[in-house]
């Protein structure tokens, strides 16, 4: 699902007065490091503040994930991901590290689309 309409909506409501500059670059300091150490550069400008590049934060949930749930990852991990995992939802966040503006752009599903096949631990003999 793209999030392009909602997104041209708040940056409308930004022009026209009704939401402040404050309301929009709101970003969470967690949001802001991960966008640091583990985000992708993009080539498109911060519509609030037009000085630097957005980057963007992949994260990932899912039941299947285990310890990998709500995880950023690189785009180049997905696929392998992907082949490995029944189903997980992919969320990417656009942040600008300068100003703050930060906003949901895409999510969307991946996975086999197989059923999880769950493991059972085998009792070990105490020998």
């Amino acid at each position: 699902m793209d999030y392009g309409l909602a997104r041209r909506a708040t940056l409308a409501s930004v022009r026209a007065g009704r939401t402040t500059i404050t309301d929009v670059c709101d970003a969470h300091p967690y949001l802001l490091r991960a966008a640091k150490f583990h985000g992708e550069p993009t080539e498109d400008a911060c519509p609030i503040c037009r000085k630097t590049r957005l980057t963007h934060v992949t994260y990932v949930y899912g039941d299947e994930l285990g310890q990998y749930e709500g995880r950023v990852k690189q785009s180049r991990e997905l696929a392998e991901m992907a082949a490995e995992y029944g189903e997980f939802r992919v969320y990417v966040v656009e942040v600008c590290q300068s100003c703050g503006w930060n906003h949901l752009a895409s999510s969307y599903v991946l996975g086999t689309g197989e059923p999880a096949v769950r493991r059972r631990r085998r009792a070990r003999s105490s020998q």
